[in-house]
């Protein structure tokens, strides 16, 4: 595989550079049930070619995808947790005070 062949199935399904393998997926049925070969035209036809290979595209690189279980790479997408984890021992924020409402 290419990065091109990547980019390419990428901009089929109207993605940037970051997606997730559900968004993948949701996207895929939406397109496959907009241009079924059962609702139309020849163009849809090679609609649903283009969209087909570019799933292919998509599922063979998050197949042999290495995910990246790091600690920054966990903060990144759960920003909650890092502001829980900057914060959790700050006394402003309610660290260490005991709870008043027994």
């Amino acid at each position: 595989m290419h990065y091109a062949e990547l980019e390419a199935a990428l901009q089929e399904f109207g993605f940037s550079e970051r997606v997730s393998l559900r968004q993948i997926k949701e996207r895929y049925r939406d397109l496959a049930r907009r241009y079924h070969p059962d609702h139309g035209s020849a163009a849809e036809m090679e609609k649903i070619q283009r969209v087909n290979q570019a799933y292919q595209v998509l599922r063979a690189y998050c197949q042999d995808y290495l995910f990246d279980c790091s600690h920054a790479e966990f903060l990144e997408q759960y920003p909650e947790e890092r502001l829980r984890e900057q914060f959790a021992e700050d006394r402003l924020w309610g660290a260490g005070q005991a709870n008043t409402d027994d």
